[in-house]
């Protein structure tokens, strides 16, 4: 699915309509009798924070407690054999710290040799990057290198597009380039994904990097937090939404929902709705992680969240009508009005709440339903940080550490509202951008910058 000038006109308009909606749900309480003026919050505080304590935090409390997965793990029936084959597909581009470190890697796998394939697209390197692969293809026979010019268009879809036209086995495992995976993943997950009949499966993200700065604990706790919320929302019939580097795909599944979205800056979350509308089940597993770098700096985390909350909202402006009114059951559709409400609505109102009460010269309004969303989020962090994972240890459960979680989540509130505004006013023009991978050199150079990390 390549981009279009209607399609980015279409977004343009519908992030207008929301600016628009949001802005008017944050003001309007401030010109309303002061006896009722926090009733609307209040109202979705209570509705909002239920519906999260439902789905989030009783499901982790029960896991907390019996020790058990969710989904749960198959039982009673055999494995595959022998294991299918499987595609391991990673788009590069100028990634010469990491992408030796990817290859071997993958050679560690503890999989049949014969039934695995590592395909890595060059995407248009400036840097090292395609000597290293020719120097790995002489060392790893399973490795497979696929080039496209720079100018080539469709960003990492467009990538992952051409290895999807090459690859031919049943699964394909997505890897970003600084992944890293544990020796037995595969053994491991090929079988569960078989035996439970997944379209797709996200492995937990972990960050590899936590100790190099606040900023790195912060997002390892916010990673945790994420796994947490899917894992809930999975048991109470809700949805699970691919995170790009660790997601497992069955062939058949996305050539049905049409490959890989050129027209979306995010791949995965567009994936992930397009799945749920062909009727493709997504789980997600705790253990194995796959474990990847944080960004180290604010800027860095910046540009990586602007493009995060665009694609997040590009995915319910082009899927909206056919997941709220077409096929999709009634759980779901209630599991992804809540989350939508309170991933971006309520930041976009947070907002103009904060206007409006600037304006009137009147408290803000919006704070019942904060006080409810970052109290939960918290209690996520401190659920799922306190429990047992495999890979990088997670930071510990100080008072410091989580009331550092906890306000820098705050860092959504700028990047919705900005990111809404942008979209509704500006023309759009696609842009893929990278997030920059420092291999083993950038974590040793990091690792004692803040010895506080405990």
């Amino acid at each position: 699915m390549a981009a279009d000038g209607s399609t980015n006109d279409r977004r343009r308009g519908k992030s207008a309509l929301f600016v628009v909606a949001c802005g008017w749900a944050g003001l309007i309480p401030h010109w309303l009798d002061p006896a009722v003026r926090l009733l609307p919050a209040t109202s979705m505080a209570v509705l909002l924070g239920g519906y999260s304590i439902y789905t989030v935090l009783l499901p982790a409390l029960g896991r907390s407690r019996s020790g058990a997965a969710v989904p749960a793990e198959p039982g009673g029936g055999p494995l595959p054999c022998p294991l299918p084959p499987v595609d391991v597909v990673a788009a590069a581009r100028d990634e010469q710290a990491v992408i030796t470190r990817l290859v071997e890697r993958i050679a560690a796998l503890r999989y049949p040799a014969e039934q695995l394939r590592l395909w890595v697209v060059d995407d248009g390197s400036a840097d090292r990057t395609p000597q290293l692969l020719a120097e790995l293809q002489g060392r790893f026979p399973f490795l497979r290198v696929l080039r496209r010019e720079p100018d080539a268009g469709g960003g990492k879809s467009g990538a992952l597009n051409l290895a999807l036209q090459h690859a031919e086995a049943p699964w394909m495992l997505v890897l970003d380039a600084d992944a890293d995976l544990q020796p037995d993943t595969l053994e491991r997950l090929i079988p569960w994904a078989v035996a439970g009949g997944w379209g797709a499966v996200q492995l937990r993200k972990a960050v590899a990097n936590a100790q190099a700065n606040w900023l790195t604990r912060a997002q390892a706790m916010e990673m945790a937090l994420d796994a947490v919320i899917q894992e809930g929302r999975l048991a109470r019939g809700g949805v699970v939404e691919l995170r790009g580097n660790g997601q497992l795909l069955r062939r058949d599944a996305l050539q049905a929902a049409g490959g890989f979205n050129e027209a979306t800056v995010t791949d995965d979350l567009d994936l992930s709705f397009r799945l749920l509308l062909h009727d493709q089940p997504t789980g997600i597993l705790w253990d194995p992680p796959v474990r990847e770098e944080a960004v180290l700096s604010l800027a860095a985390l910046w540009r990586q969240r602007q493009r995060w909350a665009e694609g997040g909202l590009q995915r319910f402006f082009d899927y909206g009508p056919g997941l709220f009114f077409g096929r999709v059951n009634g759980r779901r559709r209630l599991d992804l009005l809540c989350f939508f409400l309170l991933q971006y609505a309520m930041p976009m109102v947070a907002m103009a709440d904060l206007l409006g009460a600037a304006l009137t010269l009147t408290a803000p309004t919006i704070w019942p339903l904060s006080f409810v969303a970052f109290g939960l989020s918290g209690c996520s962090i401190l659920l799922g940080c306190r429990r047992g994972s495999e890979g990088p240890p997670l930071p510990r459960m100080a008072p410091w550490n989580l009331a550092l979680g906890i306000v820098y989540l705050g860092h959504w509130f700028v990047v919705i509202p900005w990111t809404s505004l942008r979209m509704a006013l500006l023309p759009k023009r696609l842009v893929w951008a990278k997030t920059l991978h420092l291999g083993e050199s950038g974590l040793e150079e990091t690792a004692v910058e803040d010895p506080a990390a405990a």
